[in-house]
């Protein structure tokens, strides 16, 4: 009888290819079609979130929109102005841009903050039900602060980790070092794309997204590790 693979088995097994090429061909190839794939690999990323979806309703949809163009949009702010963030500029390597933002930055906001929410929701669920019966709070209320906050301070992480990985392999650049407000504005964007993450009623089940939080932190923290040695 044939062994028969879910979809998140599936999708797992592409993104751990997919990122262990990229490892490999960064780290002792030091291939720059390797980097400049980087938006290739997202997109597929995005792809296989999409196909995990179990359910793709109208808000899921809408909530892609929102984190795309709300991604892009905060960018834009960012690097034109320096309101956010901090003084950065974005190259070349990630592909076409309009006003100075890559059309793929918008794509890698919805990664991580679904990635993040889905993880946080999944994770703590359990644990928000008993607390909730233990001090009498509702359980919605629990669980959009959770998402909320707990989503926003992993999603703020994972920026932590890449920051230095992104620089190195000239996504972008900072005029100077990295700022401390460039994590304020991430924990407070994040915070806000996952309010929108909560209130969107769509699935927030998806276990594929828990496996790629987990590759791209691996991803970035060896890179993160190795880069530097």
């Amino acid at each position: 009888m044939p062994i028969k693979f879910s979809k998140y088995q599936i999708a797992t097994a592409i993104a751990i290819l997919f990122h262990t090429i990229g490892l490999v061909g960064i780290l002792i190839f030091k291939s720059d079609f390797i980097i400049r794939a980087t938006p290739v690999n997202l997109l597929l990323m995005f792809a296989l979130l999409i196909w995990t979806q179990a359910q793709k309703n109208i808000a899921f949809w809408l909530f892609i929109a929102s984190i795309v163009l709300l991604g892009i949009l905060v960018e834009m702010i960012g690097v034109n102005t320096q309101l956010l963030f901090g003084s950065y500029s974005y190259s070349n390597v990630l592909g076409p841009q309009i006003n100075n933002v890559p059309f793929i930055i918008g794509i890698n906001w919805f990664v991580i903050i679904y990635c993040c929410g889905i993880a946080i929701h999944t994770i703590l669920m359990k644990a928000i039900y008993k607390v909730s019966k233990e001090t009498a709070t509702p359980p919605m209320i629990l669980k959009a602060i959770s998402v909320i906050i707990d989503g926003a301070t992993v999603a703020v992480f994972f920026d932590w980790i890449m920051e230095p990985v992104a620089v190195q392999l000239k996504f972008w650049k900072w005029d100077g070092d990295i700022p401390f407000y460039n994590y304020i504005c991430w924990l407070l964007v994040s915070a806000a794309m996952l309010s929108l993450f909560h209130f969107f009623k769509f699935s927030k089940h998806n276990k594929f997204a828990i496996h790629l939080l987990l590759i791209q932190l691996m991803f970035f923290l060896l890179l993160r590790t190795f880069l530097y040695a």
